[in-house]
């Protein structure tokens, strides 16, 4: 592949990183952003969840208002608006300052996962394809893996608005190269909402829609507080739980490598095996905490397992998404998937408040476990009736 098409997709590879990292950064800092703003742990953690719902409410109705506007404009918008309002969460002083910079970052992340896929896609000839979408995929899982580290060692060395202005400093630079690199791409702008009920007649991507709603709500759950949950309830001091993470995210790089190498040999088993990973772990994460080592073992195999699920269902939201309307189905997708940190953030909140922050893990994985029943007897029914050339097993 020619630097011609490298570079965009570079461009995108590393917007998609930031825009991810920045959505899950606060979940390894509602403790510190708790004690500087002065409000509990839950009330940070809202910080999470009405960024989510702003997504979910926005994605689809901002994507029918832009349709018709050139992808290339609609990206460097977006990236702008992106690094302006990570500048104004570095540097708010109150809980609602930070809560209306973080809708506006919600806005530019609205736009973004809407047209990420395609325009990666876009970028390069067919013979690529699946390479653009293996890194958006996997860039994604990274992120959403390594953002919590990586943010959470920047705020601790200079504090957690610092973490913030960082992502901004990254997004400007992405914003530069993609000012320079990247090609104007037209926007057909045929999907209407009268199309709409077209892709709920395809009952794989719905179902994917459903196991995404209910498996999401259940990981963060426990993912969105699995930082105070290692300080208070694993007795892990602050760098062990920066260690905890980081296993976490190596470990999802892992899964990304196992999912490009075994994913199409063994497509059912994988999307089961990564369901039922995620939702053992969970169920297992209040038991480990009597040790570290314990700990960091379930941290490995919960990072591992999220990342394969992730790229995964990210592959067959594509594989059964009509091609002319990819922006609008990934933006549903995306819409769903800020449900379930909504839902899963909230109802974390409750669990912490109401029970115990140790009952996260169980809370989550009764979630998950309803998403891997699903999967099991409806979904991976309807991707082999629409799929039926595809393996079987």
């Amino acid at each position: 592949m020619s630097p011609k098409n490298w570079l965009p997709l570079i461009g995108i590879t590393i917007s998609v990183f930031i825009f991810n990292m920045s959505e899950f950064m606060p979940i390894g800092l509602l403790t510190d952003i708790s004690m500087d703003l002065g409000i509990t742990e839950s009330k940070a953690g809202m910080i999470i969840s009405i960024y989510a719902w702003a997504v979910a409410i926005l994605s689809l109705p901002i994507m029918l208002l832009l349709r018709k506007m050139e992808y290339r404009r609609m990206l460097l918008m977006c990236i702008t608006l992106f690094a302006g309002f990570q500048i104004l969460s570095g540097i708010s002083d109150s809980y609602e300052m930070l809560i209306m910079a973080r809708l506006g970052v919600a806005v530019s992340h609205s736009i973004f996962w809407s047209i990420a896929t395609p325009l990666a896609v876009r970028v390069v000839t067919m013979e690529y394809r699946k390479l653009a979408i293996s890194m958006v995929a996997t860039g994604t899982s990274i992120a959403m893996i390594a953002g919590l580290p990586i943010g959470r060692m920047i705020g601790l060395a200079m504090g957690w608005r610092a973490s913030f202005i960082s992502i901004a400093i990254v997004a400007i630079f992405a914003l530069i190269l993609l000012v320079i690199v990247f090609p104007r791409v037209e926007n057909p702008g045929t999907f209407t909402l009268r199309r709409l009920p077209e892709l709920f007649r395809n009952k794989a991507l719905v179902g994917i829609y459903v196991v995404i709603a209910i498996f999401v709500t259940g990981y963060y759950t426990g993912y969105s507080y699995i930082e105070p949950f290692m300080i208070q309830i694993a007795n892990l001091s602050e760098s062990m739980t920066t260690v905890g993470l980081t296993i976490f995210g190596f470990a999802g790089i892992v899964g990304s490598f196992v999912f490009t190498k075994y994913y199409d040999r063994i497509r059912y088993k994988f999307l089961i095996g990564s369901i039922l990973g995620v939702s053992v772990c969970l169920m297992l994460l209040n038991v480990s905490a009597y040790s570290a080592i314990t700990v960091m073992m379930v941290c490995m195999f919960w990072g591992f397992f999220a990342t394969a699920f992730n790229v995964s269902f990210q592959s067959e939201a594509i594989r059964t998404s009509p091609m002319d309307a990819s922006a609008i189905s990934m933006s549903m997708y995306s819409g769903i998937f800020n449900v379930g940190i909504a839902m899963g953030s909230i109802i974390g909140g409750i669990t912490t408040d109401t029970i115990s922050i140790g009952s996260i893990g169980y809370v989550g994985g009764a979630f998950t476990m309803i998403a891997l029943i699903f999967t099991c007897t409806y979904l991976v029914k309807q991707m082999k009736s629409t799929d039926p050339i595809t393996e079987r097993s």
